[in-house]
């Protein structure tokens, strides 16, 4: 069986946590707990360009806060 997080022809979300980190995430597969739908179902290519061009800063939540302080 072929990876579903590779398949070109395949519909994902993009998935977002409460630490603002971002996953390509299959859009048959249940979502996980402590994620949610920040896009999709659409298109791997939509997916990880909407990943790109949100995830700006690959630090958590927590840590971007703590070292604004």
């Amino acid at each position: 069986m072929p990876n579903p997080f590779e398949n070109p022809d395949g519909q994902y979300h993009a998935l977002v946590n409460d630490e603002k980190q971002y996953s390509l995430w299959p859009s048959f597969v249940p979502v996980p707990e402590g994620w949610s739908i920040a896009l999709g179902p659409a298109s791997r290519d939509e997916c990880l360009a909407f990943v790109s061009e949100t995830w700006t800063d690959m630090r958590p939540a927590s840590l971007a806060r703590a070292m604004a302080d």
